[in-house]
């Protein structure tokens, strides 16, 4: 274990490592129907069939192993558990890069869904690290280096596939998560002290018995239930906004990744910048409010928007929604002990992973089926519209976790005495 004391540096890393695993992850995006179509000779239609068996293969094993990876993170530290994931990628893109039949994409895909699970531990090394007042600033970070990551990817991805073929982008991903390795072999501490850390188990290092821990903190529990249905509402960007602003403005794929590089742009500067400045001077509970109101108004936006130069425009406006997240993120860390942070933030990889399986399937049939002829209203942006009405729901039971909340009074919220401590287990 490392003895480095924990400074910037960790922070830079933490940041440095988000921002390469998405960079890793968006390379691949633009090549992947065409490594397929190689391996297979199938065209893109049925190649696209395959490609969802790879999303459900990533998000399904993120699904199941976030809490034992959160687990295992609260037993032998955080160090150990960062550094095997970088390693784990670096190999796994090597596999995935000189494959030679389409089964070890498969492969490839659930090794990475199994060490994308480590960004629990990268959530728990901030917590550890950061003052609660400040945690919601440092988790906005992480959300820039997702939104950077994610826009410089696809576009370096683009440009090597088009240079050295589709196989190019995967062994510039093992060498990027490569380099990080060494990079973290050096300079990264250990944040989790010895008297916090938890013998690991096995009944709780699972997606239900994580979540089931969290009924000792009536705050979390119904912040996560906010979370989820957030998330599902914003699994309809990646479910339909390449087809959506396809079928019904006849955007180019250069138009649609210009796009989502303005996405992942403002998503960055809105989280990385001003997250650490909105979420001090509104409080967390105000911040959650008017990031969630935000997004409610920019889904329903997006799904009347009857020109393309309107989608720019919501995407600004979208962009402030941001800083809701960060905040849910420093009330529920706030709230659970420095104990069990590694399994708070597996249970919440697992709901987004979770909502990344069950969004996409439900928002591509219900894209399908109102944009079909037949359809008993043509209402292509209907998707949004019911991403739309998850978040407003989120909203509404996310503010009503605010009496629970046993942290300091803010914006003049109560504090509910009887949740200033855990429920012990006796007790239940």
């Amino acid at each position: 274990m490392s003895a480095r004391t924990p400074g910037k540096h960790a922070i830079i890393f933490i940041f440095v490592t988000v921002l390469i695993d998405m960079i890793g992850f968006g390379l691949i995006i633009p090549v992947m129907p065409d490594l397929i179509e190689e391996l297979t000779g199938l065209q893109a239609n049925n190649a696209a069939v395959l490609g969802a068996w790879l999303m459900v293969s990533y998000a399904g094993m993120q699904f199941v192993f976030a809490p034992i990876i959160g687990g295992l993170s609260d037993r032998f530290g955080r160090r150990p558990v960062l550094l095997a994931a970088l390693g784990g990628f670096a190999i796994d893109y090597l596999i995935m890069g000189f494959a030679p039949v389409f089964w070890l994409l498969i492969v490839g895909r659930i090794l990475a869904g199994i060490f994308g699970a480590s960004y629990s531990t990268a959530n728990a090394f901030i917590a550890d690290i950061t003052p609660p007042e400040q945690r919601a600033a440092r988790f906005g970070l992480i959300g820039a280096a997702f939104g950077v990551g994610f826009t410089l990817g696809p576009a370096i991805g683009g440009f090597l596939g088009d240079s050295f073929g589709p196989r190019a982008p995967f062994f510039a991903a093992a060498v990027l998560a490569g380099a990080n390795f060494i990079y973290g072999l050096i300079i990264l501490p250990e944040t989790l002290k010895a008297e916090n850390r938890r013998p690991f188990d096995i009944m709780r290092a699972n997606p239900l018995g994580s979540l089931l821990q969290m009924r000792k903190y009536p705050a979390v529990l119904v912040l996560m239930s906010a979370i989820f249905l957030m998330l599902l509402g914003h699994s309809v960007y990646p479910a339909i906004w390449s087809y959506y602003t396809d079928f019904k403005f006849g955007w180019s794929s250069r138009d649609i990744g210009l796009s989502l590089m303005a996405v992942g742009l403002s998503s960055a500067i809105v989280q990385g910048g001003l997250t650490r400045i909105l979420v001090p001077k509104l409080g967390e509970w105000r911040a959650i409010a008017l990031s969630l109101s935000l997004a409610v108004i920019a889904y329903a936006l997006y799904g009347l928007a009857t020109t393309g130069w309107m989608v720019y425009a919501i995407i600004l406006f979208a962009a402030l929604g941001g800083i809701g997240q960060p905040a849910l993120q420093g009330v529920m860390s706030r709230i659970v002990p420095a104990n069990a942070q590694g399994e708070l933030q597996g249970a919440m990889t697992s709901l987004q992973s979770l909502s990344m399986i069950v969004g996409p399937l439900v928002m591509s049939r219900i894209f399908s089926h109102f944009s079909d002829d037949a359809a008993p209203i043509t209402l292509p942006g209907m998707p949004f519209l019911v991403a739309s009405g998850l978040t407003l729901l989120a909203l509404f039971i996310g503010l009503s976790a605010r009496r629970h909340d046993p942290g300091p009074k803010q914006d003049g919220a109560p504090v509910d005495e009887r949740a200033t401590r855990p429920v012990t287990d006796a007790a239940e």
